[in-house]
């Protein structure tokens, strides 16, 4: 387990979801123990909204110490009690197109044809005209709208460059309640999809108020194929099964860990597959355009509410270039694939690829947890 959490888990309230005998379980690791918490609050969802802004767990019924609990992936046995996605009942929300810098570099990329001399000429023109750095552009800003038209009048324009540096962030839904994966769980694409990947990025967990209460790991599974044909296939290519992975843990936001501590965090990206293939990337949330209070607040408010909460995914800057199979094919994933996120705050998330078809399917929805806990007595 010890390779799963923060460097600093002494110091960290942790909450997590395991499956016992009994069914889903809440759970909090804190002092070297796994409390079990669902005779305090059902799920996570009530757990996070019955507690004030920087208020502790209430105590727990212990379940040993957390040394006593081997952690192994399901293509490796798994691990017993096994080991959740962290949250249930909150919706699951994605931002997207979040780094504007990356977005606007693709552009750059594209029309210099892969000459990196022709890309630093575009760049700088594009700088002289808008009299900054566009890397300093900030969405919504004058500075953004003058680049906006700046890419209008070259041809540029596109509905991606709308959302990475206009007013409105791109927020979806990206899975159903419930739906998704945790730490040493497979994760899918779908087995009509050839150009795919990873994505990398840091979820804020807000309550039923939109108040950001902590923070996890997740990866925002992409199907880049499907997307690229058209904008209005982002469900298609998004919403699959085990295409949403979660944890391994809930960081609760504390005076030893804040929003700050997301603001400056560093996600590391390691892919490892069976053919022997290795990928290392990062995405830095220093380079995100949009500020994480920013996104929460676009995605809950006075237009849509979320009773039971909601997860924020915050995009990531990573996106693989590098060739796998063929020259000028890029990166997508192969069956088998090791694919591990971290960061030191908050831990790792380690996942295999299969197909959707493949994955464990999703059969344990709203309705059977509410009668699960009913059936345990924790709800009536």
């Amino acid at each position: 387990m010890h390779q799963l959490l923060p460097i600093d888990h002494e110091d960290a309230v942790l909450l997590g979801r395991i499956e016992t005998s009994d069914g889903p379980t809440p759970i909090v690791l804190r002092d070297g123990e796994i409390e079990d918490l669902s005779r305090i609050a059902p799920t996570t969802a009530d757990l996070i909204d019955m507690l004030a802004a920087g208020e502790l767990p209430p105590r727990g019924r212990s379940m040993g110490a957390i040394d006593a609990l081997s952690f192994r992936p399901d293509w490796e046995g798994g691990m017993s009690p096994r080991l959740l996605a962290p949250v249930d009942l909150q919706c699951i929300k994605a931002s997207g197109v979040t780094f504007a810098i990356s977005a606007i570099e693709r552009v750059i990329e594209e029309r210099a044809r892969g000459d990196a001399m022709e890309a630093d000429r575009i760049r700088a023109d594009f700088q002289a005209r808008l009299g900054g750095d566009i890397r300093a552009v900030k969405p919504g800003s004058a500075s953004a709208m003058q680049l906006k038209s700046i890419l209008i009048a070259d041809g540029l324009w596109s509905q991606y460059l709308e959302v990475a540096i206009g007013k409105d962030a791109e927020i979806f839904t990206k899975a159903p309640v419930l739906s998704s994966v945790g730490a040493g769980a497979d994760i899918g694409v779908r087995a009509d999809s050839h150009w795919n990947n990873p994505e990398p990025e840091v979820a804020i967990i807000c309550d039923a108020r939109g108040t950001a209460r902590g923070a996890t790991l997740a990866n925002d599974v992409n199907l880049r194929d499907i997307e690229g044909r058209s904008a209005l296939l982002l469900g298609k290519a998004k919403d699959n099964n085990a295409s949403c992975a979660l944890g391994p843990f809930i960081r609760l936001f504390d005076d030893k860990f804040t929003m700050d501590d997301v603001r400056q965090s560093v996600l590391s990206l390691v892919i490892e597959g069976p053919d022997n293939f290795r990928l290392e990337g990062s995405s830095s949330m220093a380079m995100i355009s949009r500020d994480p209070l920013d996104l929460i607040g676009q995605t809950i408010g006075a237009s849509h509410q979320y009773p039971d909460g909601l997860v924020l995914l915050l995009g990531t800057m990573f996106a693989p270039t590098e060739d796998r199979s063929e020259p000028g094919r890029g990166f997508t994933h192969k069956t088998g694939d090791i694919v591990r996120i971290a960061t030191p705050r908050l831990g790792t998330l380690v996942n295999r690829v299969v197909a959707c078809e493949d994955a464990s399917p999703w059969t344990f929805g709203i309705g059977a947890l509410m009668r699960n806990l009913v059936a345990r007595g924790l709800i009536q």
